[in-house]
């Protein structure tokens, strides 16, 4: 694939993602895409959004939506147990054992299925992001995840990932026959790139911990960090870890796709990077609840996945023009899937707004990682639960435990 240097780099940028989505969403408008769209029911959606988020935070102090949420669940045992461990620590080495925790923990965090659960000793047994996130905290606390450095179990180092096997991810997060988990391969091998990437990217990894990352962005933005900076740098420093898509070079597009509709058009790629988001909106709130203030948190984009995009059918914001859709299995590079993504990328920003306006706040006091929180997500999940017991997505995708 031929493309100039520059043209690569938009590929990471929040505004392309948006760019891309838009005409995506405009062939739908004209009928040319699988998906119909219901603009007039933008209203009333966004009402039921936004009754959501008052029934979730009355007091509208709404947190983003990042990893942090799935640990505050059951009688957060395991969270109160992390946050009494660090609770004598720096704010700079709080920050390092927070993303430490966070970027493996979302990694392994893509749909666990219809019928995983963890079952804790201290807390309730619980199934999809919760369950996932309990398991991985666990992990982390266990210190299965320091390697052999001594006196200090509380971290993630590349050695500790790569000694990861099949069978110990399995007893973590307790999978078997009788309690089968969705891609737990390519979980495992995120972790196990992740390791790699951890001793190749020595610039921004010098010790070999996720948390490096801490000191790389407070030494390159001391006037201050941006959202896009995190954003940047995750997908700068942790871009390798993606299973074989795209690429350029060497350069991997991670969540990139091409869409066949706009082939030989200077937009034939369509960028979501969805984990990359909501890792960055995880490292956002662990910098500050770590005293590190980050600005402009309202320019990363909504994040396209199932509970989101199951919103905007479930809603009838969106519709399939071919009902015969639903009984199929779609893998993430089809078309489908690609469209119901972007339509998502541009509903959210449209909700986003509405939603935003009536409460009478900016983007900025109220961002999008607040209106997906508060929010989106949650009111995806609830509309599912009423369309199938299982909380299964509209559509059936054919997941590797990586993009969704």
């Amino acid at each position: 694939m031929d493309l100039a240097p520059q043209s690569i780099e938009a590929l990471f940028l929040p505004a392309t993602i948006r760019e891309r989505a838009q005409k995506i969403y405009a062939r739908s408008l004209s009928g040319k895409t699988h998906f119909n769209i219901h603009e007039e029911k933008l209203p009333q959606t966004a009402e039921f959004v936004l009754d959501v988020i008052k029934r979730n935070y009355p007091d509208l102090n709404v947190p983003y939506h990042s990893r942090w949420r799935h640990f505050e669940v059951g009688n957060q045992y395991q969270l109160k147990a992390y946050q009494q461990e660090i609770s004598a620590a720096d704010s700079v080495t709080k920050a390092k054992i927070g993303l430490d925790l966070i970027i493996p923990s979302v990694l392994v965090d893509a749909g666990a299925g219809n019928t995983w659960v963890y079952r804790s000793k201290n807390s309730e047994t619980i199934g999809r992001s919760e369950g996932l996130a309990l398991a991985s905290l666990d992990m982390f606390l266990s210190g299965a995840l320091s390697g052999s450095a001594a006196g200090n179990s509380l971290q993630t180092t590349a050695e500790g990932l790569q000694s990861i096997s099949l069978e110990t991810f399995c007893q973590h997060f307790q999978v078997s026959e009788s309690n089968p988990m969705n891609g737990v391969e390519g979980r495992l091998n995120l972790l196990h790139n992740l390791s790699t990437t951890l001793t190749q990217k020595e610039k921004f990894f010098p010790n070999h911990r996720p948390g490096d990352l801490v000191d790389y962005l407070l030494t390159t933005h001391p006037d201050g960090i941006t959202a896009e900076n995190v954003l940047s740098a995750i997908i700068e420093s942790l871009g390798d870890i993606w299973p074989g898509r795209l690429s350029v070079g060497e350069k991997n597009l991670g969540d990139t796709w091409t869409y066949a509709q706009f082939h030989n058009e200077t937009f034939e790629l369509i960028p979501f990077h969805k984990l990359s988001q909501w890792i960055s909106y995880s490292v956002i709130e662990t910098l500050e609840m770590s005293g590190i203030s980050v600005s402009g948190v309202e320019k990363l984009t909504g994040l396209a996945e199932y509970r989101n995009g199951g919103l905007m059918l479930d809603s009838g914001l969106i519709s399939l023009r071919d009902n015969q859709h639903v009984d199929q299995q779609w893998s993430p590079s089809s078309e489908l899937i690609i469209e119901w993504r972007a339509l998502t990328v541009v509903l959210l920003d449209k909700l986003s707004l509405l939603i935003t306006e009536k409460l009478n706040k900016t983007p900025e006091e109220f961002p999008l990682a607040k209106v997906l929180e508060g929010g989106t997500w949650a009111a995806g999940r609830e509309l599912a639960k009423k369309r199938s017991p299982d909380m299964a997505p509209p559509i059936n995708i054919k997941s590797d435990g990586t993009v969704f």
